[in-house]
């Protein structure tokens, strides 16, 4: 009986423990995917088509296409907003 409660305290534990990291942690991506679109609409801007590997793959994430598909305008675009 008592090594029921033991491992019942442990994944209680273990449950809150995970629920305040992912707080913490969705906190923190949210910060870092404003930074990451604020420096891949710089790049945009200030580079020219076709961009870096990271770029594209940040636009056709954005654009919800593949970067084959995306054009030039469509990229400015992106970056204006």
């Amino acid at each position: 009986m008592a090594e029921r409660m033991s491992t019942r305290i442990r994944y209680d534990r273990i449950r809150d423990n995970s629920a305040i990291s992912r707080t913490v942690n969705g906190h923190l991506k949210r910060k870092e995917r404003a930074n990451r679109d604020a420096r891949m609409k710089k790049l945009i801007t200030g580079g020219k088509f076709p961009y870096t590997p990271a770029v594209q793959s940040w636009l056709s994430e954005q654009l919800n296409v593949r970067f084959s598909e995306v054009t030039e305008v469509a990229a400015k675009e992106v970056a204006s907003k």
